[in-house]
């Protein structure tokens, strides 16, 4: 008999404290991540400061919950031009998610 998985918790990130050093923090890493994984793109920069305003607006509105967040990160980016990128919403808000939980240090990997 297989039994299902536990949910995994969700994720409460602090109230944020230092909006300028966060959104700063996000973009610099998205930037670095993007350029990492596929060519340096001159659009990863532009998707990297998209991303960054609307998590830390989102962050200041109240919201914590990274799963809130990130799907919040899809939504906003839906309107996003990716026609010169090889990246997508979906794409961009995990990779903000692998980037706050490797910054708490939560490993990211298989669920754990």
């Amino acid at each position: 008999m297989n039994h299902p998985a536990p949910p995994i918790p969700p994720i409460t990130l602090p109230p944020i404290e230092e909006p300028d050093t966060e959104k700063r923090w996000l973009k610099e890493s998205l930037h670095k991540l993007l350029d990492k994984e596929f060519i340096p793109e001159e659009v990863n920069e532009t998707i990297a400061v998209r991303a960054s305003e609307i998590f830390v607006r989102q962050r200041l509105e109240g919201e914590n919950d990274l799963g809130s967040l990130v799907i919040a990160i899809v939504t906003e980016m839906e309107s996003f031009d990716f026609s010169r990128s090889f990246y997508g919403e979906f794409a961009i808000a995990n990779a903000v998610s692998d980037l706050i939980l490797d910054s708490l240090g939560i490993d990211n990997c298989c669920g754990a």
